[in-house]
């Protein structure tokens, strides 16, 4: 077969969901094997909420629930990006272990390893956030809207995992190197997390500063689960992404996986087309 994109031998494209779900339980069955992967989707994310809730908890104050309250939004977006270097890492894996050369030999779906590394790694950041939340209680964080809206919130988180997971699949196929798709995303991502909502108020930023934070990506995120948890928001600005943070986070997301979910299958299928 050529380099350029052809579907694998066998490809049913109707069939992408269902061997996706197989794939998927292939993964978990996998991750079993390796409770490394479990102790670092767990224990780092919950360092972190016992760092930032009570080291900078108890110099940071913010009105209305206090920074405990405020700061949990945002580490659990921190928590559920780490499924970007996860799955970056896992993707190449998957390329150089010949799992991918024996899945050539069957009839499925050449997105089908895609969907089933995605939703596995999605997996493993809501049981991190299990964890997140459970230490998160345990320091003065609280809820304060009905069980429906608390968990729409962590919906949204979850979606925002697996939107993330795909983004790692496609920095995954782009690099090709295991060392390489570890670091890359920690260059591209921590910049876009400090300038967001995510563990300041952006109320003492400059205006020009805080119009761009306000229409990051993550701050519609951080800010959507800020409202249906009813934890502070720490700003008393009103601006188009700030009043409307739980449609626009949803539209951002819808974006993102539209335009790099296919081009990580395009890229995938290049792969393994050589």
């Amino acid at each position: 077969m050529s380099a350029s994109v052809q579907p694998m031998a066998g490809e049913r494209p109707l069939s992408a969901v269902s061997d996706g779900l197989i794939c998927f339980e292939r993964h978990l069955r996998h991750l079993r094997r390796k409770p490394g992967q479990l102790v670092n989707a767990v224990l780092l994310p919950t360092v972190f909420v016992l760092l930032f809730g009570v080291l900078f908890g108890s110099v940071i104050d913010v009105p209305n629930g206090g920074y405990a309250e405020f700061i949990m939004a945002g580490i659990f977006i921190q928590g559920v990006m780490s499924a970007v270097p996860g799955t970056a890492v896992g993707t190449v894996d998957d390329l150089r272990n010949g799992l991918v050369d024996r899945f050539r030999s069957l009839p499925m779906s050449g997105a089908a390893v895609l969907i089933g590394r995605t939703l596995g790694d999605t997996v493993l950041r809501a049981l991190g956030c299990v964890a997140m939340a459970a230490v998160g209680l345990g320091i003065g964080w609280r809820t304060h809207e009905n069980a429906a809206k608390v968990a729409a919130g962590f919906g949204i988180l979850l979606l925002f995992g697996f939107t993330m997971a795909w983004l790692g699949a496609l920095i995954g196929l782009s690099v090709g190197d295991p060392s390489t798709a570890s670091q890359v995303p920690s260059l591209l991502l921590m910049p876009v997390l400090f300038l967001s909502n995510a563990f300041i108020p952006l109320t003492g930023l400059p205006h020009w500063l805080s119009v761009a934070a306000e229409w990051n990506p993550l701050s519609s995120v951080v800010g959507a689960c800020r409202e249906l948890w009813g934890n502070p928001a720490a700003t008393t600005a009103h601006s188009f992404p700030t009043d409307h943070a739980v449609p626009l986070s949803l539209a951002w997301m819808v974006v993102i996986l539209a335009v790099v979910a296919p081009m990580a299958v395009r890229k995938y299928r290049t792969a393994t087309a050589r």
